[in-house]
């Protein structure tokens, strides 16, 4: 183990080694949503569509239509989602900004008390209040960050929300259908594939997380085989009726 001597060597070190993830941005959770989303409802609508006995070209419309509908649809619902979030924090973001220009005085003494709460000397908090509310938008911005919980730099885009769930929806619901483009005749190509492809996706995301891969791999595995199977009984069930 190398031992850091020096305060420079120090802050460097610490530099390098902490450094975080984005958790505030707008892509990984649609397009981590949307790949699962894609697997699991194509794979169950097309076991589903398989088990009450139908062809092979019914099947692979059946998963086109699925891919094209599924991810029309959330792009859609990513969007309009995202945009709704964001509409709501820019209102309030207006109206802190309104208090700020209205009632300076009363803001900044509201800033001082957060930080006498948090531990600070009440002197020093009022005087680092009154140097922070010299500038509007950084008073803004840390009247946000203090008592919104949001940061009006990394505000989410539905644009990159709903083109990450788009194109991460149509991948997962591709898996299924690709071995029967590719001339399969049977389903447990897309089935199997389909499967590897979950528990893939479950992998990679323990990998984002920083949990145990193997476990969100087969967790996926599990949720989705089950899903597949219930609809497989189900169109089974329905075909046999019909």
């Amino acid at each position: 183990m190398s031992i850091i001597e020096t305060e420079a060597t120090l802050h460097a070190a610490h530099r390098d080694n902490h450094t975080h993830r984005d958790v505030n941005g707008g892509w990984l959770r649609p397009a981590v949503f949307g790949a699962m989303d894609g697997l699991v409802s194509n794979l169950a609508l097309m076991t589903g569509v398989a088990g009450s006995v139908v062809s092979q070209q019914t099947i692979v419309i059946t998963g086109l239509a699925g891919l094209a509908a599924g991810a029309f649809s959330m792009a859609a619902g990513e969007y309009t989602s995202v945009a709704s979030q964001r509409e709501l924090v820019e209102a309030e973001l207006d109206v802190e900004r309104r208090e700020l220009r209205k009632h300076p005085v009363d803001e900044m003494e509201e800033l001082a008390a957060l930080y006498v709460a948090r531990g600070v000397e009440p002197a020093l908090a009022r005087e680092v209040a009154m140097q922070l509310s010299r500038d509007p938008e950084q008073a803004l911005e840390i009247h946000a960050r203090e008592e919104l919980g949001i940061d009006p730099d990394d505000l989410p885009s539905p644009t990159v929300a709903a083109v990450s769930s788009f194109g991460s929806f149509a991948l997962g619901a591709l898996l299924p259908v690709l071995p029967y483009l590719l001339g399969a005749t049977a389903l447990w190509p897309a089935l199997l594939l389909a499967l590897v492809g979950l528990f893939a996706c479950g992998a990679l995301v323990a990998r984002v997380t920083a949990r145990n891969w193997w476990y969100s791999g087969l967790r996926q595995l599990v949720l989705g085989g089950a899903a597949a199977a219930v609809t497989y009984g189900l169109g089974a069930l329905l075909g046999a009726a019909i």
